[in-house]
């Protein structure tokens, strides 16, 4: 079930400061003095930007495509976008790059809407597998393309800054569908076309 552009009415902006409050607290500071009286509600409105995916689908972003393409039927890569999410485990930053590649079945999209797809994912609790299929699956159900290709590399807080504190460690994740998966030329084409490897830290 896709819970996009649901919100959960119930809860109000000050009951989602207090929580805020409360976790102050537990850290053993006092939400009171100076310093912090306005935290709380910078933190709730900076929610509202990081997780602003829950209020969108990714398919509407694919709605309007274009047809006239002087019968232009190979591969379209967008590459090195550049995301930031929270992983779902820990709520820590996510930080990377998405790599997106289609062969297009009669029509295409304006680049800038598969952009839109992947921060409209992005700006979601994830884990970086989810993500890389969501943003695959999308774009295979609303422009029916011969195949897709997406490969995320990430580089996770809750494992650099917590837990084992590994700095400099990237995670790749690809979803290949349609020919990218069945066809090994069309795969390699693609990772090719991409070339994963560049340090996401110096993003």
């Amino acid at each position: 079930m896709d819970h996009s552009k649901q919100q959960n009415a119930s809860i109000t902006q000050a009951q989602a400061e207090e929580a805020v409050r409360t976790l102050l607290r537990w850290a053993g500071e006092d939400p009171t003095r100076e310093g912090l009286l306005d935290t709380p509600r910078r933190v709730v409105e900076a929610y509202g930007d990081w997780f602003s995916g829950y209020r969108e689908d990714p398919h509407d972003y694919l709605q309007r495509t274009f047809e006239e393409i002087s019968g232009y039927d190979e591969m379209i890569v967008l590459r090195n976008i550049t995301y930031e999410s929270h992983c779902e485990h820990h709520m820590a930053p996510i930080i990377g790059k998405v790599h997106v590649g289609y062969l297009p079945n009669g029509k295409v999209v304006g680049i800038s809407k598969l952009a839109r797809v992947v921060e409209s994912y992005a700006r979601r609790f994830q884990i970086q597998e989810k993500m890389t299929a969501q943003i695959a699956a999308c774009i295979q159900e609303t422009l029916s393309p011969r195949g897709v290709g997406v490969v995320i590399e990430g580089a996770h807080a809750c494992m650099t800054t917590r837990g084992i504190h590994k700095r400099g460690v990237s995670m790749v994740t690809s979803k290949m569908l349609g020919t990218f998966r069945e066809d090994a030329r069309t795969r390699a084409e693609f990772l090719q076309f991409i070339e994963v490897g560049t340090n996401v830290m110096d993003l």
